[in-house]
């Protein structure tokens, strides 16, 4: 029997079936990487995926396993994917679907993988959720009116505050504003948004076995406003809520420059870095550094659900999609690390529960 599967599977939501998701979670099951999840879409869309990848003649094409209930995965022999087949993906819905094509459809069908993914994580069925990734237009064209998961899961989990984390081995950052254009963004950075920032990730980190994490603060401006040369962002936003998260007992400092601290925060064998995280105020801030050093290792985390969210830090690569030479890495890092997470939320809730 698949211990994992039989006790607290992952949920794996199969993103847009006309992107590259299918094919990675393909690959992550036939490299043995996704031992213990389940796939949440359409039996037919990963059945296609298999049958159109060449696979070496030692690796066994995996086999699919349609399932109509959670409960089933532990009846699914190994060398097996088992899928749950999402309510709301009717059976041949998808048929015809064109790779790296938007498509109202598959948007529909992404998104009904998520939910569904969602719910069954907050009942506690599943021991966490790994998105694949979803095509913003696709979701767009089907009606869904979020922008991306973050903002989807945070509506699903009845609207708590959540943040975006991108993490490697390397460098973690965190953001105060996501999927906005950069004219919103500067104006939705608040003392009280970036004082949430700082209160979530130092939570998670706390959570994750870091007693007293190490948060860096970006700021907003060239040379971090250079004392309100280049702008005041820094003293009148950023500082009071830095003021306030170490009144907290927090340990966060800046706002540092932002083009240089997550150079002193990344942590190398040669270099152990300063920080243990850096929060940063914009989408592109925060991610360019963590992408820079290879989209292979990193991962999306999202920090305030109530239960394990890790994903792939690139999207549904269009360009390359159905070709079948997608690298399943970054996808493979996302379910190790939410493994990860999820033994160590389940250690830390039994350490509440015995004190």
């Amino acid at each position: 029997m698949n211990t994992l599967c039989s006790s607290a599977p992952l949920a794996l939501s199969m993103g847009d079936p006309a992107g590259i998701g299918p094919e990675v979670i393909v690959k992550a099951f036939s490299m043995g990487a996704a031992h213990g999840c389940v796939v949440f879409g359409d039996a037919r869309v990963i059945a296609q995926a298999a049958a159109s990848l060449h696979f070496d003649p030692d690796t066994l094409r995996p086999s699919i396993a349609r399932m109509d209930a959670l409960d089933q995965c532990s009846h699914v022999p190994p060398g097996t994917i088992p899928v749950l087949q999402v309510p709301g993906i009717a059976p041949g819905s998808l048929h015809g679907l064109v790779p790296g094509q938007v498509d109202a459809r598959a948007g529909a069908a992404a998104h009904a993988a998520i939910v569904h993914g969602a719910q069954v994580a907050l009942r506690g069925e599943v021991a966490g959720l790994v998105t694949a990734p979803i095509h913003k237009e696709a979701l767009h064209a089907a009606g869904v009116p979020f922008p991306g998961h973050t903002e989807l899961l945070q509506h699903l989990c009845g609207g708590v505050p959540v943040r975006m984390m991108l993490a490697n081995d390397e460098l973690k950052t965190v953001l105060v504003t996501i999927h906005v254009s950069v004219r919103k963004a500067i104006d939705a950075i608040t003392t009280e948004g970036v004082l949430q920032t700082i209160r979530i990730t130092h939570s998670a980190l706390q959570r994750w076995g870091l007693q007293s994490p190490r948060i860096a603060v970006a700021g907003l401006n060239p040379h971090a406003g250079e004392g309100g040369l280049f702008g005041d962002e820094e003293l009148r936003i950023i500082a009071p809520a830095l003021a306030q998260a170490q009144a907290e007992g927090i340990l966060a400092s800046g706002p540092y420059p932002p083009d240089t601290v997550f150079m002193q925060a990344r942590n190398t064998s040669q270099r152990p870095g300063t920080y243990d995280v850096v929060v940063a105020m914009l989408h592109d801030h925060g991610l360019i550094p963590v992408k820079y050093l290879g989209l292979d290792a990193g991962v999306n985390v999202t920090l305030g659900l109530p239960f394990v969210r890790t994903s792939p830090d690139h999207g549904t690569a269009f360009d390359i999609a159905g070709l079948g030479v997608a690298d399943p890495a970054s996808l493979v890092s996302a379910i190790t690390l939410a493994r990860k997470l999820a033994g160590l939320n389940t250690k830390a809730k039994g350490a509440e529960l015995s004190a």
